[in-house]
């Protein structure tokens, strides 16, 4: 993985090298083993920081000029398919200076410049500049594993892997979007292509944008879309089992490819215990393995269940027992995040990209089963709350609402189904939004004045993608809406931003383009099944699993915060929160945010996600208040991670 940067002036005023300098540097977290900055012309730049995972070699340094010079490129990401591009452009009388997937993409691009993207499999987000064409190409790749950020004016485009190397450009204003409130508050992010920022926009997964440097004139293509059958055909149940054992096998087979040490993060649950059981099957020596729980709280840790799989599979097995002490890693979350970012399994996510660090440079993950084969509890609900008749909906709900219900945690089966009835009582793209919103109703928690924000509703991403399959199952929908949403905004940011601050670079099976179509093509019932979710896969990898994995239902990877916030964590509540001063209170209603803080405190109600999400927008606030985003030395105003980490981590085994 790497971070890319660019600038192009098309009023042709050079671009400042102390600008570009700046822009790289604010990257380096994401490629710490080198860096470099080139001028294709004296208004053009471009900016790559490098970390060597393919071709080791100052042969593959970026960025990368075409063997005539006419052409450039930054590239982020893995071509999986690369070695077998590389074979059809030597057919076509290429070839090559280096053993790189960079200079693969490079070079199909001048192959094959009008649809070059198509032919690429794997995580990647690349800018061309076209010297000739006097044209500007960005590309992401099918499902968003990569980030690609842009801005532009009359003047100016500039891009980056992520939005502080874009704010450290002196042109570019951080400036507040209030727009996104309603969303960041329903959904714990703000969804493609709105940032935070009024200025900066992330292009969409699967999407190619490009710029004619002279006419100005820009277009964003579109280049794959999921395709999801209203019928299905599908063979003999075990000839389907066979093929999704091949397909996955395949993915796991694929993204062994590697330079440096590789290994894989293991949950102990269903998806990453498959994977790891698949690399201990297609490599010759043990696994490394890693895995993370966190103290005082048995509902999450998982680590016996990761440990039973190592054991199964003979892996070298390192485990992390986390117990944060302080509040100020939070701070370092945001930097990485760029933006409020609502998901607490960050906090995770980043521990074990750390500590995970110390040992390998490449980790497999279990990311993309729950999305790929159905795997969280709102399918379920989903698939159940379209049969359920109105009158009973209505009858249960008022009765958990009369019982207080409310006071329960998430976690808690009857929290669980009074989220469930609340929501099935509202038209169906509500419902879907429900299920997984911080706050039902994001626009009643703001103050009066900011209550007709929203450039358009907040469930205005839900319907856009309901609306592109009209006509698939209740099962289909949710998941496509999940896949288009909560996938790239959520689940790839958190990986990615998690991982790359510490120069970590993770891939993920489950989100292998042929599998995720072969998945799409399965009928509901291979997929959900009653109350069990993910049954065609957990029976095709049934000799993988041990039985405790099988019989296990889905947990996330989450955070012990209702126990935090009233215990090591309530001081932050007060400093953070319910300080007079904090700056949320410009937006939100205090009234309604100090009576949610104090419920909690007093145990009347677990709302731990929700003072997260808060939490995270007041740190964020906060920091922008400060300017540090516009400081080339933005690490000075955070805690450093190693320091984070020193003052979290309890326990660790090996085996």
């Amino acid at each position: 993985m790497c971070g890319i940067c660019g600038v192009i002036n098309r009023d042709k005023q050079p671009v400042a090298e102390s600008v570009l300098q700046a822009m790289t540097n604010r990257l380096a977290h994401r490629g710490p083993d080198e860096r470099g900055i080139a001028f294709p012309t004296s208004w053009v730049g471009l900016g790559h920081s490098r970390l060597k995972v393919i071709d080791l070699t100052d042969a593959a340094r970026q960025p990368m000029a075409s063997q005539d010079s006419f052409t450039w490129i930054v590239y982020n990401g893995e071509l999986y398919n690369y070695r077998s591009l590389r074979t059809e452009l030597e057919s076509h009388g290429r070839r090559f200076l280096s053993q790189s997937d960079t200079e693969v993409i490079l070079q199909a691009y001048e192959q094959w410049p009008a649809d070059c993207v198509e032919r690429f499999d794997g995580m990647f987000a690349f800018a061309i500049v076209d010297c000739p064409r006097q044209k500007l190409l960005l590309a992401r790749d099918r499902t968003g594993k990569k980030p690609l950020f842009y801005s532009s004016d009359q003047n100016r485009w500039a891009f980056a892997s992520e939005i502080k190397a874009l704010l450290v450009h002196p042109e570019i204003p951080c400036q507040f979007r209030e727009s996104v409130l309603p969303f960041y508050l329903a959904y714990g992010y703000v969804p493609t292509p709105n940032t935070f920022y009024t200025h900066i926009q992330s292009l969409a997964p699967a999407s190619v944008l490009t710029v004619e440097l002279l006419s100005g004139k820009a277009a964003i293509r579109r280049y794959w879309r999921l395709n999801i059958p209203t019928r299905t055909a599908v063979g003999s149940r075990q000839q389907t089992i066979r093929t999704l054992r091949q397909h996955l096998t395949e993915a796991v087979r694929k993204r062994l490819v590697s330079d440096v040490p590789l290994g894989g993060f293991l949950s102990g649950g269903i998806d990453s215990s498959i994977i790891v059981g698949l690399m201990s099957r297609l490599i010759p020596e043990a696994v490394h393995t890693f895995t993370i729980g966190f103290g005082g709280d048995p509902r999450y840790d998982e680590t016996a269940y990761a440990r039973l799989v190592a054991e199964r599979f003979h892996t070298k097995h390192t485990e992390f027992i986390v117990q944060p002490k302080a509040f100020n890693w939070i701070e370092r979350l945001v930097y990485h995040h760029d933006q409020p970012f609502g998901d607490a399994s960050a906090i995770p996510t980043f521990f074990l990209c750390a500590l995970a660090k110390e040992h390998v440079t490449v980790a497999l993950n279990g990311d993309g089963g729950d999305e790929v084969f159905a795997g969280y509890r709102r399918f379920i609900a989903a698939s159940i709350s379209q049969r359920l008749p109105h009158w009973l909906v209505e009858g249960m709900a008022g009765i958990l609402n009369q019982a207080h219900v409310q006071r329960w945690s998430q976690r808690c089966w009857l929290g669980e189904l009074q989220r469930f009835l609340d929501a099935a009582r509202k038209p169906w793209d509500e419902r879907l939004a429900r299920w997984v919103s911080y706050f039902p109703n994001p626009i009643g928690l703001l103050r009066p004045e900011w209550r007709n924000l929203g450039e358009e509703s907040w469930l205005a991403p839900v319907r856009r993608w309901l609306s592109e399959v009209p006509m698939a199952s209740a099962l289909s929908q949710s998941l496509y809406v999940n896949f288009h949403e909560y996938l790239p905004n959520d689940l790839h940011v958190k990986m990615d931003r998690c991982s790359m601050a510490h120069g970590l670079e993770t891939r993920s099976p489950f989100l292998d383009i042929a599998l995720i179509e072969f998945a799409a093509s399965l009928p509901d019932s291979y997929k959900l099944r009653g109350m069990r979710t993910k049954v065609l896969l957990k029976e095709a990898f049934a000799d993988l699993l041990p039985p405790r994995i099988q019989r296990r239902g889905k947990w996330g990877f989450g955070v012990p915060l209702d126990a935090w916030f009233r215990t090591e964590l309530r001081p932050a509540v007060f400093e953070v929160l319910l300080n007079p001063k904090a700056r949320w209170r410009s937006y939100l209603d205090s009234q309604a945010v100090e009576q949610l803080c104090r419920a909690h405190l007093q145990k009347e109600c677990n709302r731990g996600l929700q003072l997260w999400n808060l939490a995270t927008l007041e740190i964020w606030l906060q920091m922008t208040a400060r300017g540090v985003w516009q400081n080339p030395n933005l690490d000075e105003h955070c805690s450093s991670g190693s320091e984070v980490l020193a003052g979290s981590i309890t326990d660790q085994r090996k085996q």
